[in-house]
């Protein structure tokens, strides 16, 4: 299937350049039986909107900790993360879910699908507490299908799916709350070669048309699409560089 077919058309508007994340001395430690391990040992980062970031570096190096703090499914030890000015490391619970919710869509390598549902019912799911009415969500989950090119597919469960069509599932469900924010764990890490080009260009596609987006990986041909990359290697920030 050509990238035209699927990909994801959002409104064309035009974005001012603004700060959307700034993150300062971030540091994250863990306790592994007498150990410390510092997964991230001061990270200083600034993220404008609009921008297709690429995370990159050794397993252990930190990357996937530093996704987890952006998305708000981890705390951090030490330091401040800020998105749209608002300081996020210090959102209690409650606050902490509605900025995952209404903020962040996550793409794991996992899929993450639940196997008993169908790719629409996986992707309608999340709605489910945003208090959205069952025909809405499911209108807005088959319009997300189709434009992700599995149109045909929706009413399929993932073990009836490729690798490939189940991450566009995954792809799907991660806008159905319309966020500003796609954070992607190495997202084509279970994907073959050309089903992991699919979705990088859909990833990019999603940027084109307005998303910041962030991708943990090891795929080296994330350099052809994004337009910023990092290099972590011992919770630190070693080198980095814009397209």
């Amino acid at each position: 299937m050509s990238h035209a077919a699927y990909c994801v058309v959002l409104p064309n508007t035009q974005y001012a350049t603004r700060t959307m994340i700034r993150i300062n001395n971030l540091r994250k430690s863990f306790r592994m039986g007498r150990e410390t391990v510092h997964a991230l040992a001061g990270v200083d980062l600034t993220i404008e909107a609009n921008t297709f970031w690429a995370v990159m570096g050794p397993s252990g190096s930190g990357k996937s900790t530093l996704l987890y703090l952006l998305g708000g499914l981890d705390r951090p030890t030490q330091g401040q993360i800020e998105v749209n000015g608002r300081s996020i490391d210090s959102l209690d619970e409650n606050r902490l879910a509605v900025y995952r919710r209404h903020t962040i869509g996550f793409i794991f390598q996992s899929f993450n699908l639940i196997p008993s549902m169908t790719a629409l019912e996986n992707v309608a799911f999340p709605m489910r507490f945003a208090g959205i009415s069952r025909r809405k969500r499911l209108a807005r989950a088959a319009d997300l299908l189709t434009q992700v090119g599995l149109a045909e597919r929706m009413n399929h469960r993932p073990t009836e799916l490729s690798g490939g069509q189940q991450q566009r599932v995954a792809v799907a469900r991660a806008l159905v709350n319309d966020p500003q924010l796609i954070l992607a764990d190495e997202p084509t890490g279970n994907l073959d070669t050309a089903s992991g080009t699919e979705i990088l260009n859909l990833l990019a596609e999603l940027h084109s048309n307005g998303r910041t987006v962030l991708v943990v990986t090891h795929d080296p041909r994330i350099a052809n699409f994004a337009s910023h990359t990092i290099q972590l290697l011992d919770g630190k920030i070693v080198n980095g560089q814009s397209a």
